[in-house]
């Protein structure tokens, strides 16, 4: 049964109903429909002198087309928690139309470990990647107006993007201007995808409204010819921008399948930008539950790198438990097995490909001094002899493993990983960062190449030297670095998979986002704009004859 079937099979509670099982009062909260809802702002007002709950982060290794279910261990987590009456709570990110209709597909989870409404999830959800890419484009139309009526704040080189939620490698670069109007200035231009645009960085680390409207303000659009930088603050778009978010900003509250209640929140790309659902949303599940299982994006060294570093630092916060998940078919890909011989029983391949999740298991353990415990999602071509050996292997660096069918048994599938995570809470743990913000811009990345990824060391083209110098002079160095990495390899070829020989990252260019408050450094062949696959997965969804949308999956 594919995953839309089981979440359409399963009779949902009432939103209301929901909110009140975390003691969310009925007028904190404006419905949209039976099963959605926004969380007001002032019910953070009202928890927060109240205790904080545990915070675990789920996290894994570098993904696979084999697919690892990241997202759908989170959920069973969540879901087996309260199979072992713990009072628990889900922060994720909302997804992207881009991987919905390209090759990733849906990101609400899969089979009975899932969040619903799925279909509406996936799709429009309650609109806040609508509500950014309006603002985004709203900022774009407010520098070529003003351009256009004279220029008065003297822009000679623009430096802002448009953006669309969609996968289109057309639109990567284009020229605009092209009416021969009076007065319109011709100039090249590009879309970023929506989930890459600076002010969702900035809707998921901006910590109330107020600071929001601050840091759109501080949006660097572009730059005079002395090299002055142009805000947002001073084309006086900061205002309106803020009010078409104003509604986006207050966290969206919907549930799993099996009831557990889950805060859906912001959804920036782990590769190219920070991956991680809003401060506002975890925040308030720490309030509202006692243990909060939250995800970063894509593997360890992309997702909890940016959400321990950039993430943590800006909150506050310290995870308690990291998950870190991988399927036995997956690491047997990272050694080296054909995707079409995956089925079958390799230790080699296995031993081979376990190097992967040792890195991610060092990195976390001994880089940001973090408890951490291994789950396996668990298929049933996974024979009793490659358990055993991950197993070993894992005791061996004094790591838990957890088997889970989460996807199979929902939260019944990942009760002994619950078990688990709550014992490894206890624990203390010695939370640090991997790098000093005190440190210069080209140190930072070094850090993150060398201690997170292995890499021997960094080669900057002579673009982002010139960009770090011109950040330095803004005063704006000491900001937290945010990598734009592919996300399949440790290093930044995508086809090196094993990293078995020394590589170097290739830093390409260093672009500084004021408002989001960090500096992304772009690496290898990454781009902020993804193209969509040869069979993209758009060419499945439909709407059957009962009017019920089919295929995403």
């Amino acid at each position: 049964m594919e995953d839309i079937e089981i979440a359409r099979n399963t009779k949902l509670k009432s939103i209301n109903e929901i909110a009140k099982s975390i003691n969310i009062p009925e007028e904190d909260i404006e419905q949209y429909g039976k099963y959605k809802a926004k969380i007001s702002p002032k019910l953070y007002e009202k928890l927060k002198n109240k205790k904080d709950g545990k915070l675990v982060l789920v996290t894994a290794i570098n993904p696979t087309p084999l697919g690892e279910g990241k997202t759908t261990m989170a959920i069973g987590l969540a879901d087996g928690l309260r199979k072992i009456n713990k009072n628990a709570v889900l922060a994720l990110r909302e997804p992207s139309l881009g991987p919905v209709f390209g090759i990733k597909g849906g990101a609400t989870g899969g089979g009975h470990s899932q969040i619903a409404p799925m279909e509406d999830i996936n799709l429009h959800f309650t609109g806040d990647i609508h509500a950014i890419t309006s603002a985004n484009n709203l900022l774009s139309s407010m520098i070529d107006n003003h351009i256009y009526f004279g220029n008065e704040l003297g822009f000679d080189k623009v430096v802002w993007k448009r953006c669309v939620d969609l996968n289109d490698r057309q639109l990567r670069k284009v020229d605009t201007g092209l009416s021969k109007e009076k007065n319109i200035v011709p100039r090249t231009d590009g879309f970023d995808i929506s989930v890459a645009s600076e002010i969702m960085a900035i809707f998921c680390l901006a910590t109330d409204i107020k600071d929001l409207k601050r840091r759109l303000g501080n949006i660097i659009v572009g730059y005079t010819k002395e090299n002055k930088p142009i805000t947002a603050r001073d084309l006086k778009a900061d205002g309106a921008m803020t009010v078409l978010l104003k509604d986006a900003i207050n966290p969206n509250l919907v549930q799993t399948l099996e009831y557990t209640p889950a805060i859906v929140h912001g959804g920036p790309f782990a590769n190219i930008a920070h991956g991680c659902n809003s401060i506002i949303a975890t925040k308030l599940a720490l309030k509202l539950g006692d243990y909060v299982i939250t995800e970063a994006g894509f593997g360890a060294d992309l997702g909890a790198e940016k959400f321990l570093d950039i993430k943590c630092r800006k909150a506050n916060l310290k995870p308690d438990a990291v998950v870190c998940v991988a399927t036995i078919k997956a690491l047997k890909y990272h050694g080296g097995m054909p995707k079409e011989d995956i089925k079958q029983e390799s230790i080699e391949f296995l031993q081979r490909g376990f190097s992967n999740l040792e890195r991610h298991i060092d990195n976390l353990k001994n880089v940001y001094g973090l408890n951490v415990i291994v789950a396996i999602n668990k298929y049933t071509h996974d024979t009793d002899k490659e358990i055993e050996f991950l197993k070993k292997k894992l005791q061996e660096k004094d790591i838990e493993l957890s088997l889970v069918e989460s996807w199979e048994k929902g939260g019944e599938g990942a009760k002994d990983l619950a078990e688990k995570i709550v014992k490894l809470t206890d624990k203390p743990c010695k939370f640090k960062y991997a790098y000093e913000l005190e440190k210069s811009i080209e140190e930072k990345i070094e850090d993150i190449a060398k201690k997170v990824y292995g890499a021997q060391g960094v080669e900057f083209s002579k673009e982002a030297l010139e960009s770090i110098k011109q950040i330095e002079t803004l005063g704006y160095s000491k900001l937290p670095i945010c990598i734009a990495k592919t996300q399949y390899s440790f290093s930044d070829d995508a086809k090196n998979l094993e990293c078995k020989e020394p590589f170097n990252i290739h830093v390409q260019n260093v672009v500084l986002r004021a408002g989001a408050e960090f500096i992304v450094t772009l690496t290898g062949k990454i781009v902020t704009m993804p193209g969509l696959p040869k069979i993209p997965s758009a060419e499945q969804i439909d709407l059957d004859e009962d009017g019920n949308v089919v295929g995403i999956f």
